[in-house]
This record gives C-alpha cells, sequence and structure tokens, in this order.
C-alpha cells in the first residue's frame, strides 16, 4: 500500500530473512533474546546481536536501541522494548516501542524497516489491537518521514498475516473512500 512517499508491506514469512537494512526486535527492557522472534534473530544472526544489545541496557519500556545484523541479511536489529520483565505488553507500550522503531530508522537515514506483531507472541497481546496500533505508527511515521521509504510486517503466521492485511485495507479504504 503506498502511503506518503513511500510504502506498506504485510507479508507472512520469516523476519530473519529479510533483506531491509533493518529488523525488528520483540524484546524486553533488559535486552535478553530467549524465545519467539528474539530467539529466531539470536539463532540466525549470532550471539553478538545479543552482546551488543545487552551491554546498551537495560532500557526504558517502549524504547528502542539499535545493534549490528550479526549474520543476518539486515544491515541492522533493532530492539523495540514493547515489554518489560513481566513480559506484559500494553497498547501504549507497543505503540511507544513501535514508534520509537521508526524514529530511530529515520534518525540514521534506513530507508527501509521490517517488524513482527510486538506483544503478540510471548506477551499474549490482541493480533488485532496490535495491527490499529503498528500500521497507525507506520502510516504516521511514513507521512513525514524523509528518509525511510519501506515499512514491512513479517509475520509468522496467517491468522496474524490476515488481521494485518484487514487492518490496513480498512484504513485505506476510510482514508480514500474505496
Amino acid at each position: 500500500m503506498h502511503i506518503g512517499k513511500g510504502f506498506i508491506h504485510i507479508l507472512r514469512g520469516d523476519i530473519t530473512e529479510q533483506e531491509t537494512e533493518a529488523i525488528v526486535n520483540a524484546a524486553n527492557n533488559h535486552l535478553w533474546m530467549g524465545a519467539g522472534v528474539a530467539g529466531a534473530i539470536k539463532r540466525k544472526g549470532g550471539e553478538e546481536i545479543e552482546s551488543e544489545a545487552v551491554a546498551q541496557g537495560p532500557i526504558e519500556v517502549g524504547g528502542a536501541i539499535f545493534t549490528s545484523g550479526g549474520k543476518l541479511k539486515a544491515r541492522y536489529v533493532i530492539h523495540a522494548a514493547s515489554m518489560g520483565q513481566d513480559l506484559t505488553p500494553s497498547a501504549g507500550l507497543i505503540e511507544r516501542a513501535t514508534m520509537a522503531s521508526l524514529e530511530l530508522a529515520e534518525r540514521n537515514g534506513w530507508t527501509s524497516v521490517s517488524f513482527p506483531a510486538l506483544g503478540t507472541g510471548v506477551g499474549g497481546f490482541s493480533v488485532h489491537h496490535c495491527a490499529r496500533i503498528m500500521i497507525g505508527a507506520a502510516i504516521d511515521a511514513l507521512l513525514k518521514a524523509q528518509h525511510l521509504r519501506e515499512v514491512r510486517f513479517v509475520l509468522f503466521d496467517e491468522q496474524t498475516t490476515e488481521a494485518f492485511k484487514q487492518e490496513l485495507q480498512r484504513r485505506f479504504t476510510v482514508h480514500h473512500g474505496r
């Protein structure tokens, strides 16, 4: 979907295989990489990603930092702390972590970033509510962006992928009268 000078893409797949400049890790504020997306990134990209992240932590819940991409195709990993040690995300934390990630990409002049559905794995947050929050943040960021041109949502399962596609279509229909 074309937004401002950029695009939002939604696809089902493996975020660790994305060739965007950065991929986003659904992190906790201590930046330890355990299960889910974080575990997959660490396994494929290497232990150095976690070492670089932990050296910068802990960070504020809702914040984001970045590290190298290790052995990944992406050059960088943005660690978005959408939850604290209690592993309980909220709408506000997911929104802040998404915005912090998008701002980090823009500040560094990156043109592309791939996101998972923050907080929906181990955090158990609703995929439909997550889609509303994250797509809204991506639209806002792309409308203001000087550098960022592509935001991808790379989702692990069909239910989450469909929730994100439906939300993007709903917003496009609402905003463009189609």
